[in-house]
């Protein structure tokens, strides 16, 4: 039962220009946004924010905004107080969706998420996880390969969004003639990420692509079948075959973690490799640092550019008992929006938080989360893919940068890039 919106004493009025409630906000450019998650991080207690005001019919609907490290923090390591269910997006899944396509891990709390993250981090072997290493490898300079030898205008097309995409789907096991029509069904689910101005004007909503996601559980049931009866040694045979507590995944639950995989993974890492390229371009001596000694620098340029782009912004939590946490006192029935944009530039934890500083020690950033059972599956896969591409990237003759700022889409969600322009500089003489 939703719990009407708290009396406006418990409330803390937030700036007029950090209503991050409204559209337009997230149509700001990111420097103005960044400086309005700095005056909220000032703030004595979280700002509270009215999503849809209350009418006869209806209570008032709003949450108040985690902005600081150690809040989100908190929070995260908190499952019992700040609940992932009934969902971490905003619109939350409507239940026909839920019933439809089976809940998402980032939906669940425990025991069926921790029973569903077992199953698949034990189809994690070791084995699988060295096979995925060398294959990240190979497929990093076969995407550069062809990005030279074709030097395609867009580099979110043709390197960015391929290098995971490709990983992933050899990963799983996906057979080369899904392959197109899956990339296909990811655009279109994710094609609307961005807030729109005007007349209709929202923020994302995870639900729209539904049909894309269907076709896609389709897939990924007819092929969980056809691994039960003939494994073939992928991610895919692993997982319908696991057997945690007398458990793998059934069609609709292995549906639903490929399309967490294929949107949230591909998109992330999409968005961290296109991001990474901007900043070293805007920062040459950072460049020439990770050139100079890729093996020592690797890890910390990782890290920082997770934590400075911070691909995933925000997860909503829905509090379960009463609770107080940065000076407020949380009520059952409270919505919290966790935002790791915000707390990842907490002058409180990282000097300089604006410098792009790949030998930032140490960088407790949150770009995979806050910790907690929900700390990102994928961090490892992603971490190697990032680096991979770089590695082929700085070792070509020819340097590649990044030309113009990225095309940003304006989502409340995810710092996504819809493109970005880049060239190559002769080789130095």
């Amino acid at each position: 039962m939703r719990v009407p919106a708290q009396p406006a004493a418990r409330r803390t009025v937030h700036p007029p220009e950090a209503d991050l409630a409204d559209p337009l906000f997230w149509q700001l450019p990111r420097g103005a946004r960044l400086d309005a998650f700095a005056a909220l991080r000032k703030l004595e207690s979280p700002a509270y924010f009215t999503e849809r005001p209350a009418t006869r019919r209806r209570p008032e609907q709003g949450f108040y905004a985690l902005v600081g490290h150690a809040d989100v923090v908190r929070a995260s390591r908190l499952p019992q107080v700040f609940a992932s269910a009934p969902g971490v997006t905003t619109p939350e899944p409507a239940r026909w969706v839920r019933f439809l396509f089976g809940e998402s891990m980032v939906n669940m709390d425990a025991p069926h998420h921790t029973q569903l993250r077992r199953v698949v981090s034990r189809a994690f072997t070791p084995r699988l996880l060295a096979e995925a290493d060398e294959d990240i490898r190979r497929v990093a300079g076969r995407v550069v390969d062809d990005m030279i030898a074709q030097r395609p205008g867009d580099f979110v097309a043709s390197v960015a969004s391929r290098m995971p995409f490709e990983v992933i789907c050899n990963l799983m096991g996906i057979p080369e003639h899904y392959r197109a029509e899956i990339a296909g069904r990811v655009d279109h689910a994710s094609e609307n990420a961005g807030v729109k101005r005007g007349i209709g004007a929202r923020l994302r909503d995870p639900g729209r692509g539904l049909r894309a996601l269907a076709r896609m559980h389709l897939m990924m049931a007819a092929l969980g079948r056809e691994r039960r009866r003939r494994p073939t040694g992928d991610l895919i045979s692993a997982l319908v075959r696991a057997d945690v507590d007398g458990q793998g995944l059934g069609a609709r639950s292995l549906g639903s973690f490929f399309s967490l995989l294929m949107v949230a993974g591909v998109e992330t890492t999409r968005n961290a490799i296109t991001h990474a390229l901007t900043l070293l371009t805007e920062n040459p001596d950072q460049r020439a640092l990770l050139a100079s000694d890729f093996d020592r620098y690797a890890d910390g340029a990782v890290d920082e550019v997770v934590r400075h782009s911070t691909p995933i912004i925000q997860f909503r939590r829905t509090v379960r008992t009463e609770y107080a946490l940065g000076g407020h006192l949380f009520r059952p029935g409270d919505k919290v929006v966790l935002y790791y944009a915000s707390a990842n530039r907490d002058e409180r934890v990282f000097s300089d938080p604006d410098a792009f500083d790949i030998t930032r020690s140490p960088n407790p950033h949150l770009g995979y989360g806050g910790g907690g059972p929900h700390f990102c599956l994928g961090s490892h896969l992603a971490r190697q893919e990032i680096k991979a591409l770089f590695r082929e990237l700085l070792g070509r003759p020819l340097a590649l940068r990044a030309v113009g700022l990225p095309d940003l889409a304006g989502s409340n969600f995810d710092n996504r890039v819809r493109a970005l322009r880049f060239a190559f500089d002769p080789p130095a003489p």
